[in-house]
């Protein structure tokens, strides 16, 4: 087993790692071709053929407008269910001559992208609803060629830069110089700047967010900037100070519920959905509405009626990969050996290789492990958690990270378990 270097508290951004305990868990306090593993495919990753993705892809196309979280979406301020309080601060904010560049920030699934559609209707009305999906190609310095996808009105845009990893300043820059250099086409618009939307903009590399300051500056009297982010920590103070922080904090289970049944009332289901079936997804949901959505959408296809009790969050479906991970969590707690960690490393590559974020596996990954391991083992998981959670976000190979992670914890176990052995 590789030799893992202690961290250095000297080291700069050191007190970056330190503080992700505490945000991610609560808590106070030249490339190799890995060997060939053979593992089982996982349940959630069966083998299909070209023409099954092509066909799955067209269905997914066909099924999107269905889905109650697409469906049902509020369009306007006025159809918001709960934060009443930020919502009428960003009206009186889209009403004044002066509208600032603003940083929605909150966890996943709180509603962050759909308080800014709102926000844009009530900017520009009815018009920043009619969208258009396109594909913009920008050629970096080094003359690589980057394919990003861009949904844009006559008033805004939108587009998430760190899709295209450690060029996203290529992005940024190009952009925002072609949007500020132009004038609104609408004479009759109410607002005489365009809006763009940068999704992920704690994603992006510091770089990137070097340029988006020198470019927000200079561009202020035909530009607007809305930045959406689950986190404050990782953008850089400049950017932060210029702009509104707005945050949207999760829904708590009773206003998930209440949303649930809304939902269900305006789908006119064939049965109504129950209370206590409501809160249990609310419960599961952890403070995520669209997930909370997106499961009522699986429990109602397993059972349209209704008609089996789910009065507990163990009883709703969880996701695939979720279970997968907690699979991963069991093999490392079960025994530590380098065939295990080949193992381990063969269940992450599935995991990555499914488009799973590298950041999530490791904060679901370190969940699993807390339940499986003494409490005396717990804060040093969490540390060590925290400490590769931050050399992911600098890294650009996330397998790295996460196997030694894994690696970590294996040995954190096995010296515990022979000290424990001893003392015994």
């Amino acid at each position: 087993m590789p030799a893992f270097r202690e961290p250095n508290k000297a080291l700069p951004g050191a007190h970056l790692w330190e503080s992700r305990a505490e945000q991610l868990f609560g808590f106070h306090h030249s490339e190799v071709q890995p060997p060939r593993v053979h593992h089982p495919r996982p349940e959630f990753a069966p083998k299909h053929s070209r023409q099954d993705s092509k066909l799955a892809k067209d269905l997914l196309e066909f099924a999107l407008p269905s889905l109650l979280v697409d469906k049902y979406r509020p369009k306007k301020l006025d159809d918001l269910d709960y934060h009443q309080g930020l919502t009428d601060r960003i009206r009186a904010l889209a009403q004044t001559a002066d509208f600032p560049h603003c940083l929605f920030y909150g966890p996943s699934g709180a509603g962050k992208k759909t308080r800014i559609a709102a926000t844009l209707t009530e900017l520009f009305g009815p018009g920043a609803q009619k969208l258009r999906i396109d594909q913009k190609v920008f050629v970096t310095p080094s003359r690589r060629r980057l394919d990003v996808q861009v949904v844009q009105s006559n008033y805004h845009l939108e587009l998430t830069p760190s899709d295209v990893g450690q060029w996203d300043r290529s992005v940024v820059q190009d952009v925002l110089k072609e949007v500020g250099q132009s004038a609104q086409l609408d004479s009759g618009a109410t607002q005489r700047f365009k809006v763009v939307v940068i999704h992920g903009a704690d994603e992006l590399t510091n770089d990137a967010q070097a340029a988006l300051r020198r470019t927000m500056e200079r561009h202020t009297s035909t530009m607007r900037l809305i930045l959406c982010a689950n986190s404050t920590a990782k953008i850089i103070g400049p950017i932060r100070s210029r702009c509104l922080l707005l945050r949207v904090g999760a829904p708590n289970p009773e206003q998930i519920a209440q949303v649930l049944n809304n939902v269900s009332n305006k789908a006119s289901f064939s049965t109504s959905l129950p209370d206590e079936t409501a809160m249990a997804i609310a419960l599961a949901s952890n403070g995520n509405l669209r997930r909370a959505l997106l499961t009522l959408d699986a429990v109602r296809a397993q059972d349209a009626t209704f008609s089996k009790s789910r009065a507990s969050p163990d009883s709703i479906p969880r996701p695939d990969w979720e279970v997968y991970i907690d699979k991963l969590a069991g093999v490392i707690a079960k025994e530590q050996s380098p065939d295990k960690l080949l193992e381990a490393r063969a269940m992450l590559y599935e995991l990555l290789v499914h488009l799973i974020p590298p950041s999530v596996v490791i904060v679901q990954l370190t969940k699993g492990l807390l339940t499986r391991v003494d409490d005396a083992l717990r804060s040093d998981i969490i540390h060590w958690a925290a400490w590769y959670e931050h050399r992911l976000r600098l890294g650009n190979k996330p397998i790295f990270h996460l196997e030694a992670f894994v690696a970590k914890v294996m040995s954190l176990y096995k010296n515990y378990s022979i000290g424990l052995h001893e003392f015994i």
